[in-house]
Formats: C-alpha cells, structure tokens, sequence
C-alpha cells in the first residue's frame, strides 16, 4: 500500500477522507478525536492539505496532536 494520505487505511479502517468528509460535523469532529496516532494525523493533515485546505479543521487536527503528544509524553 502507498505512503500517500489518499491511500492510507488506519488499523481502525478509516481514510482521512472518511474521517474529514462525513455529512455533519459531528461526524467530523468523532473521527479527528479518535485519531491516536501521529501517522494517522499526519495523513490526514496531508489530505485537509491537499484537498479542502479548511483553516478550522486544521486548527483542529492541530489541537489532536497536542493532545497525542500530551499522551507520549
């Protein structure tokens, strides 16, 4: 399987599009805050990035991963 954000599958089987394009944004926000691992987030900043460009949800995607290093360290 490709590195590239559109190819990657999390072991929970979401790809960052199914994570940042549901319907509503409940949906939205279920799938940023169950990332839980910086891989994960990094694909899915790749694909906000390249595809929407969305300030607010990188915003989010932002406080995810300071919640994951919070976790680390």
């Amino acid at each position: 399987m490709s590195d590239s954000s559109d190819q990657f599958v999390e072991s929970s089987g979401l790809t960052p599009e199914q994570r940042l394009e549901p319907p509503n944004t409940r949906l939205i926000n279920a799938g940023i805050v169950t990332i839980n691992d910086m891989e994960t987030l990094r694909a899915c900043v790749a694909y906000e990035n390249a595809n929407q460009g969305r300030v607010q949800m990188l915003r989010h995607l932002e406080r995810q991963a300071q919640e994951i290093r919070s976790q680390e360290g």
